[in-house]
């Protein structure tokens, strides 16, 4: 069976594209130091702790399991961090994935799925965004996903890495089987805030800014279920596998939802009340953020069938009632 290095497999995303593969038949090795992720997450494979600026160590693993690919997952993702601890980011993010992009090519992997972000683009208003919108982060996060694309590019006319990169949007939902889902400390996601707040776990919803240029005053984002997310990561490594070249990929459903239309969903589906409280703007936070995936619907055949944000909240909701890895 075929290895694939999953770096960050602890995590959110990462812990559900384990899973994927696993169904597609690879063996995910997850690579994670744990700051961020949670080891009970990982149960589709085996499990290597260590952090991705010990050379050392990701050479031990690539030489333990010969992965046929990397798919790349671990970064610090907190916008409000990456505006006041810049240098925490380049060291973390970009810093970090050279050294697995030089451990990838040294150890012969050379096939490489890239985590990244819609962060990347920055504030474009009243356009729907695809792959050849202008990048412009705003945020340091976004800069250094940027920095990242370049980097492979860079690789790949130096050493022949290919790579499939996705830009994608707000993430959202849980595994339906209920065996892996999304859990931060701190959190900072929308959706497991408003739950949350609903379950009393905290007082209230604070709902960072009501004078946005959108309908109802509060900034607008595009999301899309996680288990549609990593079935892309799944289709982009068969691109891989397929000798097509390297790729950039847009992954959202085209339809933005406003905080405020998020916690209406939510009413609907958990039957329960969100409290709120109003605060002020979070500085790097863009007024809408609405992905266009043509790209990825017609050239890997993508198809979300779990992005309907009734159904994302309610996969979360049901995650959120059965456990967290910190029981």
């Amino acid at each position: 069976m075929d290895h694939v290095l999953v770096t960050g497999g602890a995590g959110y995303i990462g812990s559900h594209a384990c899973k994927a593969l696993s169904q597609a038949g690879y063996m995910p090795v997850t690579f994670d130091n744990l700051v961020t992720g949670w080891r009970d997450a990982v149960k589709f494979g085996p499990f290597e702790q260590g952090d991705l600026s010990n050379r050392a160590r990701l050479d031990a693993v690539f030489q333990t399991y010969k992965p046929v690919a990397v798919m790349h997952f671990a970064a610090l993702s907190q916008v409000g961090e990456a505006m006041s601890k810049p240098g925490l980011y380049w060291q973390n993010n970009v810093c970090g994935s050279l050294s697995l992009i030089e451990a990838a090519v040294e150890n012969g992997c050379l096939d490489f799925v890239f985590s990244s972000t819609c962060a990347t683009y920055g504030e474009h208003d009243n356009v729907v965004l695809d792959e050849s919108t202008p990048q412009e982060p705003l945020n340091a996060y976004g800069a250094c996903k940027r920095a990242i694309e370049d980097m492979l590019h860079n690789f790949e006319a130096a050493h022949g890495l290919r790579s499939v990169i996705f830009r994608y949007f707000n993430v959202a939902g849980a595994d339906p089987d209920g065996e892996v889902g999304e859990f931060h400390k701190p959190e900072t996601h929308l959706i497991p805030l408003m739950l949350d707040a609903i379950d009393g776990k905290r007082d209230a919803l604070t709902v960072f800014g009501t004078d946005y240029d959108t309908p109802d005053g509060t900034c607008i984002r595009d999301y899309v279920h996680v288990c549609d997310l990593v079935d892309a990561h799944v289709l982009g490594l068969k691109w891989l596998k397929d000798g097509k070249g390297s790729e950039v990929f847009n992954l959202g459903t085209g339809s933005g939802f406003s905080v405020r239309e998020v916690i209406t969903h939510s009413r609907s589906v958990t039957n329960r009340d969100v409290p709120i409280v109003e605060g002020p703007r979070r500085a790097g936070d863009c007024t809408k953020l609405v992905s266009g995936s043509v790209r990825a619907e017609r050239d890997l055949q993508w198809t979300p069938t779990r992005s309907k944000l009734e159904v994302m909240i309610a996969d979360a909701w049901r995650w959120h009632q059965t456990g967290h890895y910190d029981k």
